[in-house]
């Protein structure tokens, strides 16, 4: 249910702004997102239940992460509606290749999307700490201690390049400074609830972008 309605919601948003059904870019974002989402989901289905229930469990309990989430969710119903105004009224136009691009760069994240949901089988949409739950440090998680969060910020800046928006992309660029305060906010339950993490942060420097932050 969760899948079709988020491929109605988004539809909806994209075709309605736009004005028309005969927007290239639109179908390309929507084919990138769903269709290997939809295999992801019965391959998590067959093999690893819990994690899918998991993943779909997007419910917070904590105040600031519900601002967090609802402060996603208006940067993408603003961004989707520009990009899609964008196209009917010609504002700013992005060449062809740079969409194409886009969509391999989309694709290629979500390869590590799916490397990130297999090295940590306790990944959660929500903030929590599981029960037996230990701290990755291998792979991914040796470079940067929240690779789901990175890999997620390249999808979301992609999206609006597949697009075609300059000025979508302009709105999703919020996304790194909304995930930023989630990120400080996880981090402190983790300090205080997963035993290691303290030496885990001492280990592994950088939070999101190497070298960086």
């Amino acid at each position: 249910m969760k899948f079709f309605i988020g491929i109605i919601v988004i539809g909806f948003l994209l075709f309605l702004s736009a004005g028309t059904f005969y927007w290239r870019n639109a179908w390309l974002l929507m084919g990138i997102l769903f269709i290997p989402m939809f295999f992801a989901g019965i391959i998590m289905m067959l093999k690893n239940p819990e994690l899918l229930k998991k993943r779909l469990n997007a419910k917070e309990e904590q105040t600031e992460q519900q601002l967090i989430i609802k402060l996603s969710g208006a940067m993408f119903v603003i961004g989707f509606v520009i990009a899609g105004l964008n196209f009917r009224f010609r504002w700013i136009m992005l060449p062809e290749w740079l969409s194409w691009a886009a969509a391999a760069v989309f694709l290629f994240s979500y390869l590590l999307y799916a490397e990130v949901l297999r090295e940590n089988t306790y990944l959660s949409r929500t903030v929590e700490v599981q029960e037996n739950q230990k701290v990755i440090d291998t792979g991914l998680y040796g470079i940067v201690r929240h690779p789901m969060y990175s890999v997620t910020v390249i999808l979301f800046l992609s999206m609006p390049l597949v697009l075609g928006s300059v000025i979508s992309f302009a709105v999703f660029l919020v996304y790194p400074f909304i995930i930023a305060k989630r990120i400080d906010n996880e981090e402190k339950i983790l300090e205080a609830e997963l035993c290691g993490y303290v030496e885990y942060k001492d280990k592994v420097r950088y939070r999101l972008i190497p070298f960086i932050w």
